[in-house]
């Protein structure tokens, strides 16, 4: 949620870019959603992350723009477009032809707009000041390494784990 009192020191302009970027990001959560092919659905997902780092860059958090644009829309994007583009999905295998899954997506996305909405009734912001340093580079770095070392190569591995799961999926198809 973005919080109303940023808004209000916000130009005109500013909120006029920000409410296009946010359009775009909607259009291409849509088009991730509707597409029937899974590459294209990527390049949509590329698309939608970019423009959230846009919307970081709007909001004044530069490092956490940079670090979107690296990692996800770059790094993690880049391995899923692999996957999928290893799997060599049939056309079949691609989406089913009836309205089951767009209406399934409809209805919970309403349903996290709604939660959304009632999370952003109850926000309150902090009163107390920030801590010195938050939000920098070498506060979020001792934190990765210090606090979140174990998650964080948790996660390297289950990634390294599902590619490897796709190449062996991949091996059986065309070794069959």
């Amino acid at each position: 949620m973005i919080p109303l009192a940023l808004l209000g020191a916000m130009t005109s302009l500013q909120t006029i870019v920000l409410g296009l970027i946010a359009l775009v990001a909607i259009i291409a959560a849509l088009g991730v959603v509707l597409h029937r092919n899974p590459v294209v659905q990527g390049l949509f997902l590329v698309l939608n992350l970019l423009a959230i780092a846009g919307l970081y860059a709007l909001l004044g958090a530069y490092f956490f723009a940079v670090i979107q644009v690296l990692v996800y829309a770059g790094a993690v994007m880049v391995l899923i477009i692999f996957v999928i583009m290893l799997l060599n999905l049939q056309p079949a295998a691609r989406g089913g032809s009836g309205l089951t899954p767009v209406f399934f997506a409809f209805v919970l996305g309403l349903a996290l707009v709604s939660l959304l909405v009632r999370a952003g009734r109850s926000f309150a912001p902090p009163e107390a000041a920030l801590a010195e340093g938050f939000g920098s580079v070498a506060q979020m770095g001792s934190s990765l390494f210090m606090g979140y070392f174990y998650p964080f190569e948790v996660i390297s591995l289950a990634l390294v784990a599902a590619m490897a799961g796709a190449i062996l999926f991949a091996k059986r198809d065309l070794e069959g």
